[in-house]
């Protein structure tokens, strides 16, 4: 083919990008993203396995991409852009398969920006300035939360009135896109282990972990929002609804600004009142530093403890995402305790960061996740599907 795909996947702090040439496995041209946005932030690009590094000043997520579109064409050899994928964080009850974003759509998902604050405003920011810079291309959106349709009811249902899951207050989960991945590379490799009961665990500046069962999600962490279970960078996680009624009717704090406080000053920042970085806390020595650390631990182990139950047992435990894949010290932490699991790990390949760590009869597992190319081959369907209509 000669054309391109370009995949932007916005999160709360970062905005991940990737070009493809398009082929019926899309080619990987370049990887990239740019990461402290709303702060200083950085430019970093790979290609064929070198990668370069640009310090750049505070950026928006709207300056980022702009920055990032400027920055690809050099890079894209000629080829025109036939079709942009966007990760879209929440698609509610009704959007599940990857789809063209036109008008109707985009009004649609616009509806649960308050279900996901951090992201899918930027998201759907993002597909407003791909279409301008790109008038032609076609737009695909993928959906976070799709990988999770089909759980069992009660682990999508509240206990509220019933009424409430109609309208569509349900457990969603979500970080959907890299979980897809994760079982797609068990599948290839190894067939046998994707039959099995496997806890997923994408650990990052967002955070949650998915029990699956042959390869489909059974079981999240988080819920109808982005802020449920595990601690985040700048989010709570798991809190007892009755704090949120204490903090708006007791001590008269505005509902939005709870929902800033739970949103981008909570999680890992909150606690450590120093930064939202696993890696700077990792290397602060301050007390505050340290009892962050040991609570995102204790509630990562909790949580594997709980959707192994959903399970009924665990064959595999995987982690992802730049905490899971990187920081060897928080995967120690966080399996210390589990033996009764039959889950241990061995320092030495912990430390390496290698695919299988695990040292006890339990698969214990490093996979890359690689959220950008189930875009991409999703925008190459999507446009496959509309020639064949087209002829």
């Amino acid at each position: 083919m000669n054309t391109a795909i370009l995949t932007l996947n916005t999160g709360s702090s970062s905005l991940k990008f990737g070009l493809y040439r398009d082929a019926v496995e899309p080619e990987m041209l370049l990887t990239g993203q740019v990461d402290g946005l709303g702060e200083r932030a950085r430019l970093v690009l790979e290609r064929a396995g070198e990668k370069t590094t640009q310090t750049l000043s505070a950026l928006t997520h709207a300056a980022a991409l702009r920055h990032v579109i400027k920055t690809l064409k050099p890079h894209m050899a000629g080829l025109p852009i036939s079709g942009i994928g966007h990760r879209i964080v929440h698609g509610g009850p009704h959007f599940a398969e990857p789809m063209v974003l036109t008008p109707d759509v985009l009004t649609a998902l616009d509806a649960f920006s308050p279900l996901a604050p951090l992201h899918q405003p930027h998201n759907l920011a993002g597909v407003d300035a791909a279409c301008t810079a790109f008038p032609d291309a076609v737009q695909v959106g993928c959906f976070d939360t799709a990988f999770h349709r089909g759980h069992p009811w009660v682990n999508d249902t509240f206990a509220l009135p019933r009424n409430f899951y109609e309208e569509g207050v349900r457990r969603y989960g979500f970080h959907g896109l890299s979980y897809d991945y994760i079982t797609g590379v068990i599948a290839r490799d190894e067939p046998e282990l994707h039959k099995k009961r496997m806890v997923i665990a994408h650990l990052g500046n967002g955070a949650s972990m998915c029990a699956v069962r042959e390869g489909k999600s059974v079981g999240s962490t988080m819920g109808f929002s982005a802020l449920d279970g595990l601690p985040m960078g700048t989010r709570c996680g798991q809190i007892d609804p009755g704090v949120v009624l204490y903090l708006i009717q007791q001590r008269g704090i505005a509902p939005d600004d709870v929902m800033k406080m739970l949103y981008q000053k909570s999680g890992l920042l909150g606690l450590s009142a120093e930064t939202s970085d696993m890696r700077d806390l990792l290397a602060s020595d301050r007390p505050e530093a340290g009892q962050a650390i040991d609570y995102y631990v204790f509630r990562a182990r909790r949580e594997i403890g709980a959707l192994t139950a959903v399970l009924g047992g665990i064959d595999a435990l995987v982690f992802c995402g730049g905490i899971g894949e990187n920081a060897a010290l928080i995967r120690q932490r966080i399996v210390e305790g589990l033996e009764y699991l039959g889950i241990s790990i061995d320092p030495i390949l912990n430390q390496q960061n290698a695919r299988d760590i695990n040292s006890g009869a339990t698969r214990v597992m490093v996979i890359p996740t690689d959220e950008e190319r189930i875009i991409a081959r999703a925008v190459n369907s999507a446009m496959w599907q509309r020639a064949q209509r087209a002829s």
